[in-house]
């Protein structure tokens, strides 16, 4: 004997009804099938009920759609010359529910006993649909039980108690061989009246026959495939599991997982009946199987969640070595009927935290201020605190107690994301953790858990780029390239889901075509950088990350925001840290307080490691002595191709084309982007250090630093050529090159252009080469050197690129 389930959506229509009636066909043995209610009729029915009894007499409309819902199924699955009989049966029963809700709506009452008959009918029309079905369709001998007469409860009529020896005693004598088909959910009492098993309790009367009949297996089909490593409507990547003990199955169905009911494995537990989760939809698919066995494969097994959860505090010294304060507190709870999901107790008994549902909140504190009031009014015991719009997050898995760190994991992957938890239990069994967050952290939660726990070490960035001119552009081209590389060989997904520039930005959390950014970006909405981050906030999206091209000092003025919703930063933008030391600081402290790393490598030489080599000196112990630098790829390009035969502004025009200098050349020739670079350095270095005390000596004329614009700048060069001429000549008899270099020692900062020497280290530096020598305790004779390219938009978005996967890493 075999016993299946099927749910709302499982006969929700006419072609469910033929899968339904196919798979039972498939079936070798004995079967029980027990039915719900087509999908969404039982909510109907309810709802139908609630506008009879409130004089609305919009009732009958809901019952017309309850009508038309079962009259559609009729007509589509039989034919003309059996559809007759068939209506009619159906046609008395929908008669009979009318005059139900006539009867609500005149007395304008709906008691539980009313409420319980009321929603009966759903499963008394689908069972008797399928069975007719299975009769024409298949010719099948099929016997259609009164569920009434079998399930015997005791107690109210909504979710009854069940009288378990009356129930099997009369199970066992109507389930002999071949196909019985029976309405879930319905019950009876002692006094014959219709009850209910409660909602989801079609499971329950599928468990009950199993148990009855020692069924060598039950099935429980669903829209599903099985039951998942998580929620798949929130998380993607959630995958069906295929094994998991009764005990772990029990823990996700209490938490939120709507797959199975909970009452559902208690009665096939004893008798080791394996249970089977299966989609209706996919007979032969993926499936869960619920057993007795333990599955050693896997630490943990599921995440679940409950929403709707309200967090109640009560605490006072007065609760501190009182016996019995626990006892009252919840039998007060229990007379109220209210169901405690969560609680938490401090070890000095100072206070007792529980979770419940939200909608119960108001009657749950009226019960308890009333039974405390005695210790309220003495002071013994504060007010009680309340929190809504909470949601608990449980990992479960029977094998979670042999394996160390998995609170730390779980507790460490929520921090990260700025998850903030607010209240966290563990059973004895060491099965289930629960922890409470906020409901608008439910996704990222899930998502982020089930990274850490279920994907193989895959690790998914959400990056919000902003800034999309050469470097950005040439970024975004970069991610496109390597998107493979970084799927296959890194275990990385990096979703582009933001993209702006000075005018609009673009959002796609599914993430954004790159082979069609520049047409999705104009389609976009005006873009302001604080509606920027209420986007990203928006979202709550996993691991997320900022990426600042530009050199804009809005943008730049935002870091703080940005950090302070802990959200990863990475720039190439010099402005922020080369601003006020104070700033530079306070943004350094947010990072670390709010545990959002802000990374700026390319502030300085571009994609070459050199802020992150000193950091490493530093940690190391080493301590700078020296800092000699060429820290601009622009000026060094620029004079090394400067020659009596090229004017200069023609260069310092061929440097801009080509993406060396800044969209400003006053920036870089004025040494401002040097003088940047080497107070950054000089910062890196542990000096308390501004702008305005590097020394800084221009090799620019006068007119040349006074120009108001670019054109006016550009003009200037032209007409004070022979100066620049002056200072080629006098180098090249020297035989000596220009360069630009920047140092730095304890004394201080400063740059200026200097006539480099043969011997010079700076002397061999070609194109737009930048060169840093550190001298440092470690590295006293011989310098610490790191060389290459620093200038350009491809070597800049590879330097944030390389910036983003350390990111990853870590």
């Amino acid at each position: 004997m075999k016993v299946l389930k099927f749910g709302g959506t499982s006969v929700g229509s006419a072609k469910a009804f033929q899968l339904v009636a196919k798979i039972v066909q498939q079936q070798k043995e004995d079967v029980c099938v027990v039915v719900s209610a087509m999908g969404g009729v039982t909510n109907l029915l309810i709802q139908a009920g609630e506008q009879a009894k409130n004089k609305d007499e919009k009732y009958v409309d809901t019952f017309l759609l309850i009508k038309q819902k079962h009259i559609d199924a009729i007509n589509a699955l039989f034919a003309w010359e059996n559809r007759t009989a068939i209506l009619s049966e159906i046609i008395v029963r929908l008669n009979e529910i009318n005059s139900f809700l006539e009867g609500i709506y005149l007395l304008g009452d709906l008691s539980e006993k009313s409420l319980a008959r009321l929603s009966s009918f759903g499963e008394l029309l689908s069972s008797y649909i399928l069975s007719e079905y299975l009769k024409i369709a298949y010719n099948k001998d099929v016997s259609l039980l009164d569920a009434t007469a079998l399930i015997k409860v005791e107690g109210n009529y909504l979710g009854a108690k069940l009288n378990q020896n009356l129930s099997y005693k009369n199970i066992k004598k109507a389930i002999k061989t071949g196909v019985h088909i029976m309405p879930g959910f319905i019950c009876s009492n002692e006094a014959n009246e219709i009850c209910t098993l409660g909602r989801g309790g079609s499971d329950y009367t599928a468990a009950i026959i199993a148990a009855a009949c020692s069924a060598k297996v039950l099935e429980i089909w669903t829209d599903v495939s099985g039951m998942y490593t998580t929620n798949p409507k929130l998380v993607s990547s959630a995958f069906p599991i295929k094994h998991i003990s009764y005990q772990e199955a029990m823990e996700l169905s209490h938490f939120g997982a709507k797959v199975i009911y909970p009452p559902t494995i208690q009665p096939v537990l004893d008798l080791k009946i394996p249970i089977l989760i299966k989609n209706t939809f996919d007979a032969s698919g993926a499936f869960t199987e619920i057993s007795h066995k333990v599955n050693n494969q896997s630490v943990v097994s599921g995440i679940s969640h409950i929403e709707g959860i309200a967090l109640l505090t009560l605490e006072g010294a007065g609760m501190v070595g009182v016996p019995g304060f626990s006892m009252r507190l919840f039998k007060t709870l229990a007379e109220q009927k209210i169901n405690v999901i969560f609680i938490t107790q401090a070890s000095s008994e100072h206070s007792i935290c529980f979770g419940i549902l939200q909608e119960e909140t108001a009657k749950a504190q009226k019960s308890i201020e009333e039974e405390f009031a005695y210790e309220l009014s003495l002071g013994k015991i504060n007010p009680l605190i309340l929190e809504n719009d909470l949601a608990i997050v449980a990992l479960v898995g029977d094998n979670m107690k042999n394996h160390q760190g998995i609170s730390g994991k779980m507790f460490n992957t929520l921090g990260k994301n700025n998850i903030n938890i607010r209240a966290i239990a563990q059973g004895a069994s060491e099965r289930n953790i629960s922890t409470v967050i906020h409901k608008k952290h439910i996704s990222k939660a899930l998502n982020v858990l089930h990274e850490a726990f279920f994907e193989d070490h895959r690790t998914q960035l959400n990056v919000f780029v902003i800034g999309v001119g050469n470097v950005g552009a040439k970024l975004l081209n970069q991610f496109e390239q390597q998107k493979e590389y970084l799927s296959k060989s890194m275990h990385l997904n990096l979703n582009v889901v933001g993209l702006a520039n000075s005018k609009t930005m673009f959002f796609d959390e599914e993430s954004i075509n790159l082979t069609n950014w520049e047409k999705l970006l104009k389609q976009g909405k005006d873009f302001d950088v604080k509606r920027f981050l209420s986007e990203i906030k928006k979202r709550n999206l996993p691991n997320s990350i900022v990426v600042d091209n530009t050199a804009s000092e809005q943008i730049s003025d935002a870091y703080a925001l940005f950090l302070k919703e802990s959200i990863a930063l990475i720039t190439c933008n010099k402005i922020a840290c080369s601003s006020s030391l104070h700033n530079y600081q306070y943004l350094k402290t947010l990072a670390r307080k709010y545990n959002a790393p802000f990374l700026y490598e390319t502030n300085v030489g571009a994609g070459l490691p050199i802020i992150n080599t000193l950091q490493n000196l530093i940690a190391s112990g080493d301590k700078i002595i020296e800092i000699q630098a060429v820290l601009s790829g622009s000026l060094n390009f620029i004079f090394n191709n400067y020659n009596a035969t090229t004017s200069f502004a023609q260069i310092v025009e061929e440097a801009g084309k080509q993406g060396y200098t800044e969209p400003d050349p006053r920036i870089d020739l004025s040494g401002v982007d040097v003088m940047r670079k080497i107070l950054i350095l000089a910062r890196e270095s542990g000096a308390s250090i501004e702008m305005d005390d590097i020394k800084s000596v221009s090799f620019l004329p006068e007119k040349a630093l006074k120009s108001k614009s670019v054109a006016d700048f550009m003009q200037t060069l032209q007409e004070d050529e022979v100066y620049f001429k002056n200072l080629y000549t006098k180098a090249v008899n020297k035989n000596a090159q220009l360069k630009v270099v920047a140092k730095y020692t304890e004394k201080g900062a400063q740059l200026a252009l200097e006539e480099i020497l043969p011997e010079n280290p700076f002397y061999n530096l070609k194109g737009k080469d930048n060169m840093v020598l550190f001298y440092t305790e470690r590295y006293k004779e011989q310098p610490l050197v790191i060389k290459g390219a620093g200038a350009g938009a491809d070597v800049t978005a590879s330097g944030i690129f390389a910036d983003i996967i350390k990111l990853a890493n870590q």
